[in-house]
């Protein structure tokens, strides 16, 4: 694909219709983690910097067509204005005369493009009247490119069309972990459901050269091979698929590595009495979860191989201690490796992100994405309409 981007536009005196995403988390009408906010900065004061004249478009919670004002992007205005270092004009009915009243410099945001069903409908109406507002249209909103909305992926077509700085690191990112990567290249897929990530796994035994399977998703492969996985969460119903993905896998010269040890309790809870056996060896009773240390060194192994790392999904239940233990080892190593420049290594996903947090290496990696269900179906290999609208070829 080839798309534009805030260069190859001239943004200068113009009207930028902004897609954003500042869907952040709220409590008693204050944004507690400003993170998705202070990410679009870059684009916006860009903008700015060119000369044009920002109007953010956003969505905010699920107010499922209705206008709700406890769903009003108005309170995202202070996090937003301390993001920008500048004041910030909300306007619940955007207009053009509005907007060119204005001084330059101002940055407007608009209502929360949910209050009508026309935005997740796509209406064509809603598009035309978007693009009345402006003269050019930047998308930076990735986490909501997966969806084709008036705001993602009506309007691009209407108008001069471009991927904002955060949408543009995004895109590169993936280009260089799927598109056109480096090889050897190793996928981590975690997390407790095969059945989530059936797609997922189809697309990656065809492009990668390694596949780590972690979490519950290990376990149904383990007991696909005929291993007593106990009281392990497992998706015994999926055998077959598993079976086949391993074939598939095989054909395609993609190697599965699967725990050989694994970290077994009978309760799941903080510091539960734990011991660590051969999978073979699982004790009845007991549930598996987390990967152990012999397991952690066959994925290190990997990733010493590797040039390309892809990362979704943690290897253990990793939000009680002690089964974060492999989860945490192996997303050292990975930061380790991309630091001394031997590795290029994409992450996300909502868990995949806080595992990385918890381990203190999000920071290390070369590209952690925030954009969860977005990022999930680029790696299945699907045309997501947000991007395909934004094809300048």
């Amino acid at each position: 694909m080839a798309w534009k981007t805030l260069d190859d536009i001239d943004l200068d005196g113009r009207i930028v219709l902004t897609r954003v995403d500042i869907n952040v988390p709220v409590e008693d009408g204050r944004v507690t983690d400003a993170t998705r906010i202070e990410r679009i900065a870059p684009t916006v004061l860009d903008i700015l910097g060119k000369g044009g004249r920002p109007v953010l478009l956003a969505h905010f919670g699920r107010p499922k067509g209705k206008p709700n004002p406890d769903m009003s992007l108005r309170v995202v205005i202070p996090a937003l204005q301390d993001a920008l270092g500048r004041d910030v004009t909300f306007m619940e009915q955007p207009s053009r005369e509005a907007i060119e009243a204005l001084a330059p410099g101002h940055v407007v945001l608009a209502e929360n493009t949910r209050f009508t069903p026309m935005e997740e409908a796509n209406d064509p109406k809603m598009a035309e009247f978007l693009a009345s507002l402006g003269d050019v249209y930047v998308n930076d909103a990735f986490s909501a490119a997966h969806r084709a909305h008036a705001s993602t992926e009506g309007v691009a077509h209407l108008l001069p069309s471009a991927a904002g700085r955060l949408m543009e690191a995004e895109l590169k990112a993936l280009e260089a972990a799927l598109g056109n990567p480096e090889r050897p290249v190793v996928a981590v897929v975690g997390g407790a459901k095969v059945s989530t990530k059936l797609d997922l796994l189809a697309n990656l035994v065809a492009k990668v050269d390694t596949l780590v399977i972690g979490g519950g998703m290990a376990n149904t492969f383990l007991a696909a091979q005929g291993i007593d996985v106990a009281k392990s969460l497992c998706e015994h119903d999926l055998a077959d698929t598993a079976r086949d993905i391993t074939a598939k896998a095989a054909a395609a010269g993609c190697a599965i590595l699967l725990p050989s040890d694994v970290v077994v309790a009978r309760e799941f809870k903080a510091g539960a009495e734990n011991q660590t056996v051969p999978v073979e060896q699982v004790p009845e009773g007991t549930m598996i979860l987390d990967a152990g240390p012999e397991s952690v060194a066959a994925i290190a192994a990997a990733f010493e191989d590797a040039k390309t790392l892809i990362w979704n999904g943690p290897l253990g239940a990793f939000e009680i201690v002690p089964f974060d233990a492999a989860t945490v080892a192996a997303a050292e190593k990975a930061a380790e490796l991309t630091k001394r420049g031997r590795l290029v290594s994409v992450a996300g996903g909502g868990d995949t992100v806080a595992a990385l947090n918890l381990a203190g290496v999000a920071d290390d990696f070369s590209y952690v994405s925030t954009a969860g269900g977005a990022f999930l179906e680029w790696m299945e290999g699907k045309t997501l309409p947000g991007v395909a609208a934004l094809d300048a070829g």
